[in-house]
């Protein structure tokens, strides 16, 4: 068994042959390059039992030479841990399995159900390559990924420490960066695979429960999470693209978990790093927020109204004005994702979880907090925003827009955190965690309702002042005066929740 650590970086396919060419890169050459044809197959049941337990099976073919892998998440793409192993025929050989994550899972009725689920086919130049002290692998692959009935293409480059350190394997990355469009690459061709056998490899993603191993420190805990947020963000790309709202709300989704993750890290994350970063998250959230914010508005303000028995011609003219704008959202958000600013970002939060500067910080109080248990630090942190935010809420009713917005916030943060740390069992026992989750969760539901009628109300100002006297001018004053009363009931709800918990 050994662990890959490795970076996919996905390139647009028309600068794939710059990067073969690249004088630089052939400098850094340990040996001469090699072009091979690679195709490998993916075995699973026909309800992806394999796939629902962490674990891939695939028997790869290179020349006469077959190699079958096993391989199992360790939390993160890029460290996984791997079983490689030849074999003769084309079907995996699972004796071999013995001692590997997928011996569990080989029933009877397993072993008799596997079968070829997808294929991928690609063209694959390696070059060895030595960096400073470190011996790299890297791998440019060209081709497609095939199912019985679909198919998508592969442009990606695949940069492996073999030896040595990260430090160098990112310099490498940078400098690729400096190249050619390159980004971080957070969906493996396995994951696109059964993405494509769903049907959803261009649809929104959700967040994956995170695993984090009981004998983590802080430090590694937080690389798995923050690894995790990234896929979470990178993968609804191609559903931002189309311009998808559940994909804008996902990805923005997936910027919250991950500022989230900084400030619950955030005494042993210091550094100008971080500060870009944050500013740069920052920046693609304000891009999603428009489309996101006029979506809700028409979806829980205004259809609701639609569906009713009306004969005002002002709503109609408010409907017309709102999903102009939020189409403008929609272009603003896809304008966002196909920017260098963009790409960009994506490759520096990769590369500063891999080897940023706060991994290497020498402060004596930085590193031991780096090194001090996972699951002790969760326990601290998270009971500590929770009796922060008891005692906030235990004043809610005298709290301004501005402040119960910052107690939402403080409660998002804290129910991301006890997600980010579900593994490591932080409850005595199940009853407790489910009350303090439903609280937590409660809490923010009513509070996330009193904070979308503050931003319906700054939406619609601008309309109004655009159209006084108008049948929009009227609308709006309609619409608002219909959520302050229902915001005497989200009020109630709120304190209720706060109470509980």
């Amino acid at each position: 068994m050994g662990t890959e650590v490795e970076l996919k970086l996905t390139v647009p396919r028309a600068a794939l042959n710059k990067a073969r060419q690249l004088p630089w890169l052939k400098r850094l050459a340990a040996d001469r390059a090699r072009t091979e044809d690679v195709t490998s197959v993916y075995f699973d049941t026909r309800k992806f039992a394999l796939r629902d337990h962490g674990v891939t099976l695939r028997v790869r073919t290179i020349g006469a030479k077959r190699l079958q892998t096993i391989k199992r998440s360790c939390g993160t793409l890029v460290e996984r841990d791997e079983w490689e192993q030849e074999i003769t025929a084309e079907r995996p050989n699972l004796r071999l399995a013995r001692k590997t994550p997928l011996a569990p899972l080989l029933t009877g009725r397993i072993k008799r159900r596997l079968r070829p689920v997808f294929e991928t086919r690609v063209s694959r130049t390696v070059v060895p390559l030595r960096l400073g002290s470190s011996e790299i692998g890297l791998a440019i692959d060209e081709g497609r990924i095939e199912t019985a009935r679909r198919h998508c293409e592969i442009a990606e480059i695949e940069v492996e420490l073999k030896h040595g350190e990260r430090r160098d394997l990112a310099v490498l990355v940078r400098q690729l960066a400096r190249s050619i469009p390159v980004s971080y690459g957070a969906i493996a061709k396995s994951e696109r695979g059964y993405a494509l056998l769903d049907g959803a490899l261009d649809g929104p993603v959700r967040a994956r429960p995170v695993s984090i191993s009981a004998a983590s420190g802080a430090a590694d805990a937080f690389i798995v999470i923050g690894f995790e947020c990234l896929r979470h963000i990178a993968a609804n790309e191609p559903a931002v693209r189309r311009g998808d709202a559940e994909g804008i709300h996902q990805m923005r989704v997936g910027l919250r978990r991950m500022r989230a993750a900084m400030s619950l890290f955030k005494d042993m994350l210091q550094g100008p790093s971080l500060r870009h970063l944050k500013a740069e998250l920052g920046w693609l959230t304000e891009q999603l927020g428009p489309a996101r914010d006029y979506d809700v508005f028409i979806s829980t303000t205004l259809d609701p109204l639609r569906s009713r028995p009306h004969d005002h011609r002002e709503i109609e003219v408010l409907g017309n004005e709102l999903v102009l704008r939020y189409r403008a959202g929609l272009s603003q958000a896809k304008t966002a994702v196909t920017t260098p600013r963009y790409r960009k970002l994506l490759l520096d939060v990769a590369l500063w979880l891999f080897d940023g500067d706060w991994l290497r910080t020498s402060d004596p109080l930085e590193s031991s907090l780096r090194n001090r248990p996972a699951r002790s630090f969760a326990k601290d942190e998270i009971r500590r925003r929770i009796r922060k935010i008891a005692k906030a809420a235990g004043r809610l009713e005298r709290l301004d827009a501005r402040r119960r917005h910052k107690l939402r916030i403080a409660v998002k943060k804290a129910r991301y955190g006890r997600e980010f740390f579900a593994s490591l069992s932080l409850d005595s026992d199940k009853k407790q965690r489910r009350r303090i989750d439903g609280a937590l969760g409660r809490l923010q539901k009513s509070l996330g309702s009193l904070n979308d009628m503050t931003v319906h109300s700054r939406l619609a100002q601008p309309l109004s002042r655009a159209t006084t006297a108008t049948q929009a001018a009227f609308a709006v004053g309609y619409l608002i005066a219909q959520e302050e009363t229902r915001s005497a009931g989200m009020l109630a709800d709120a304190l209720a929740a706060a109470d509980r918990l």
